[in-house]
């Protein structure tokens, strides 16, 4: 990246710039590779944050088969991180894991389960095979206690299991229906798709391993015993060990890192969080693969009203991804993006991959229930990870006396409703946004890649009216 002029003496954030568009050859968005060299294997530069209230085993299922990773949060216990790397590897590359319903469950059974799937539908299954197809509107004004077999569709249309995503498309398509079960040989259901996400499986290629098998990420804290932790994770076949904790350039992070390097992961180290080339630097020289760049800028963080410490993300980002080239390395742009010329742009600084959190918080995938507010409209909570929340969470185990004394200094980063938008109420539907705009940006730069989009891009400094400018008016004048 370079500046249009020569680039001013103070930090900027991402609102402070724009991209001027450059000489391209590159005619179509579908000839960009958004692929990372980091070597994390997303095929896609986006990584869930692993915030509780966000990051969950239907995340990690749904971003991975889109190319994106997600980082499970580093205070869940063992065990169930063990148990949710197990179900998300065992998933379909193709076919979403259905909701399964027997034919006696009632509606409000059904109800409070569709939710969970953005597919909105749910299959009645009789000895391990469909049986029929019930959604939110065939519950609509229905008894309750009703069972879901009397308010089922009963003419499907189902996938043989080696259906190819065109085909299926196609034979969604020609029965007007939006969603079907697919079934293996023996008319047992393995999954569920729709005309959309057959769609998507022609223009997105899923981030797996080795064994061709889903990706997933896990964070480990730097407190307690670091390399026990890092050492189940790895077991458990994580294919990226995050090492997390908001103030990355401190001494416990560098004896983490050195206690995760230690034990000679085949997977990537990523280590955060910094804002400065001196900290990239000493992460890095202390074994991180990947460091994570962001203090502050997150929707639910007020680190920066408390502390008065951070710095503006887009020139964190510049700062520390140049140092990070210099030794070969990369870094995760994380927070302070709210829309997909966010993205682009942090990309463009030299960030490999981007973190997203609350903005992904208000969706069908994220952990948290949904709810109604008074007028109806769905949210789901979502809490920053040193919120009392998260805090009282992480200390559940230690004394009244202990608990009592930490909440006196609690830090107070936020909790907030994150309504879901109803033209993008699903994570695919916010990564098919951010993607076209990202693939936008590099076709207006001239860039075919991730990388030459960083090499590329050109930036000029605006003023807050410059970037009003650039706002679409929701209503008329």
């Amino acid at each position: 990246m370079r500046f249009l002029d020569a680039a001013p003496p103070h930090d900027l954030t991402y609102d402070d710039v724009f991209m001027v568009p450059q000489a391209s050859s590159v005619s179509s968005r579908y000839d960009v590779d958004l692929s990372t060299g980091d070597g994390t294997g997303a095929t896609i530069p986006l990584v869930v944050s692993n915030m509780t209230a966000v990051a969950g085993r239907r995340m990690a299922e749904t971003v991975a088969r889109r190319g994106g990773l997600t980082v499970l949060p580093q205070d869940i216990p063992l065990p169930v991180v063990a148990e949710v790397v197990e179900w998300v590897k065992a998933r379909h590359l193709v076919f979403d894991t259905p909701i399964e319903l027997h034919p006696h469950q009632t509606v409000a059974e059904a109800l409070s389960l569709i939710p969970k799937r953005a597919h909105r539908a749910a299959v009645v299954v009789d000895a391990g095979r469909p049986v029929g197809v019930v959604t939110a509107e065939d519950c609509a004004e229905v008894d309750r206690f009703a069972q879901v077999r009397d308010v089922m569709t009963r003419t499907m249309v189902t996938l043989p299991a080696d259906a190819d995503a065109r085909s299926a498309f196609d034979r969604l398509d020609a029965a007007r229906v939006r969603v079907a079960p697919a079934v293996d040989e023996h008319g047992r259901l393995i999954g569920i798709l729709t005309r959309t996400a057959a769609l998507r499986a022609t223009l997105y290629t899923p981030a797996v391993d080795g064994q061709g098998a889903l990706r997933i990420a896990a964070a480990v804290g730097v407190g307690g015993d670091v390399a026990a932790r890092a050492g189940a994770l790895l077991d458990a076949g994580v294919d990226c060990l995050v090492v997390d904790t908001a103030h990355g350039h401190q001494e416990r992070m560098v004896e983490a890192l050195r206690a995760v390097r230690a034990l000679d992961p085949e997977v990537p180290v990523v280590a955060g969080n910094i804002v400065s080339a001196g900290g990239t630097r000493d992460l890095i020289e202390a074994g991180a693969d990947i460091v994570k760049v962001g203090v502050g800028p997150g929707a639910m963080c007020t680190t920066r009203m408390m502390t008065g410490v951070g710095r503006p993300q887009l020139s964190a980002v510049l700062d520390c991804a140049a140092a990070a080239r210099d030794l070969g390395k990369h870094v995760w742009a994380d927070g302070g993006v709210r829309h997909p010329r966010d993205v682009a742009l942090a990309l463009a600084a030299g960030a490999s991959s981007v973190m997203i959190g609350s903005w992904f918080a208000g969706t069908y995938e994220s952990p948290g229930d949904l709810m109604e507010d008074a007028d109806g409209r769905p949210f789901k909570v979502s809490f920053g990870m040193a919120s009392a929340r998260a805090v009282a969470h992480r200390t559940s185990t230690e004394s009244a006396y202990d608990r009592a004394r930490k909440g006196l200094y609690e830090e107070g980063i936020s909790s907030s409703r994150m309504y879901l938008d109803p033209l993008r109420p699903g994570v695919e539907d916010l990564i098919d946004e951010i993607c076209a705009g990202v693939r936008s940006a590099c076709t207006y730069a001239g860039a075919a890649t991730v990388e030459e989009l960083h090499q590329r891009a050109v930036v000029g400094v605006q003023s807050a009216a410059g970037f009003h400018e650039g706002r679409p008016l929701p209503t008329g004048w």
